[in-house]
């Protein structure tokens, strides 16, 4: 998640609530829909999850992290606000570990699994995956694109951050969602929409004749998502797709809607979030293209994008944002590239 270069991010919003429910308790949002947060150990120190009362039970929206913390906590919610009555169904809207880590221990309780077929497959395939070190491909990918040499000599010897360390081990099998159905959950009908750039089909639901909107990390108020480029897809184009994605949602935003979102607060006011969403990576762009005007690797682009000092644990996330925002300028034909004969991208403006 990134907060480093988003200014006016709560501009024209309306929040209901000034304070978050506190550990281990909700709040009625609307009825029969409760919000909760759950601890994060990282800047960004919690994760939202919402519980939607259908018969005999609970749709649940997201889980935080698998730890012992965050078990206990939920274990606290369905004892006191969910009145004891069982989890029966769980919707993720995208595959981060913050989104999806108690998924696989839910449906070991009998709890029936809602996401996206892309935010599945990501999800099983990542958590299946535990690297000891970073991958070659990894390696090659980081210095290709300009990792500073100390950080990547120093992260070449470090275990990596795995899925596996904060998800519960996911059972085969779940139920797919789609972009354009009609879903019931919690006894309100939502029309899926597809998010993307973040995370690629992220699913943002729409209520069906009412004023509620499940928006994940899509639409979040006051920080933008990170939009990172990673080795997996090393020609991908995730500012691309999140731009896209901001304009497939906007036809339908109303100002009367409540966003609930991943993070930070629900919010009234979606229309001029999209619109911020989108117009912050149209203006780090252009800076970033000014930044060009000189040959540049990677690693050398944070200053026209970050609004304070990227420090060490925020370094990855500022540098895979970055190398993203350099590839669209290039798909874009906007910047060229040129591999350097120490084989790392030297970037200029066309």
């Amino acid at each position: 998640m990134n907060d480093l270069s988003i200014p006016d991010g709560y501009a024209g919003l309306q929040f209901p609530w000034d304070t978050p429910p506190a550990e281990g308790d909700t709040i009625e949002v609307a009825e029969d829909v409760l919000w909760a947060r759950l601890p994060l150990p990282m800047a960004l120190d919690h994760v939202n999850v919402y519980f939607l009362r259908e018969g005999g039970g609970w749709a649940m929206v997201d889980t935080g992290f698998d730890t012992r913390r965050t078990r206990a906590i939920l274990e606290r919610l369905r004892a006191g606000p969910l009145g004891g009555l069982p989890i029966t169904r769980l919707l993720v809207t995208h595959h981060h570990p913050d989104h999806v880590g108690l998924a696989g221990m839910l449906q070991g309780g009998g709890a029936e699994l809602l996401m996206t077929r892309t935010a599945w497959l990501m999800a099983r395939m990542l958590v299946l995956d535990v690297q000891p070190v970073p991958t070659p491909e990894t390696f090659a990918f980081c210095h290709r694109y300009g990792m500073d040499r100390d950080v990547l000599a120093a992260r070449a010897q470090e275990r990596p951050f795995n899925f596996a360390d904060v998800v519960a081990p996911m059972p085969l099998g779940y139920t797919r969602i789609a972009a354009d159905q009609v879903l019931s959950l919690g006894g309100r009908q939502w029309r899926v929409a597809r998010g993307d750039g973040h995370a690629p089909e992220h699913a943002v639901l729409f209520e069906v004749g009412g004023d509620l909107v499940l928006g994940g990390d899509q639409l979040l108020p006051g920080i933008s998502p990170n939009l990172g480029l990673y080795p997996t897809e090393p020609d991908a184009d995730p500012v691309g797709d999140w731009l896209r994605a901001c304009d497939r949602l906007m036809p339908l935003a109303r100002d009367d809607q409540l966003v609930l979102p991943g993070h930070k607060t629900p919010y009234r006011g979606l229309p001029a979030r999209l619109a911020s969403l989108r117009q912050n990576h149209v203006a780090a762009l252009n800076r970033l293209h000014a930044h060009l005007a000189e040959p540049r690797t990677g690693g050398e682009c944070f200053a026209p994008l970050f609004k304070r000092a990227v420090a060490d644990d925020t370094y990855g996330l500022a540098f895979f944002e970055a190398i993203a925002h350099l590839n669209h300028l290039w798909l874009e034909g906007r910047a060229t590239r040129t591999l350097r004969e120490d084989g790392v991208w030297s970037w200029r403006a066309a």
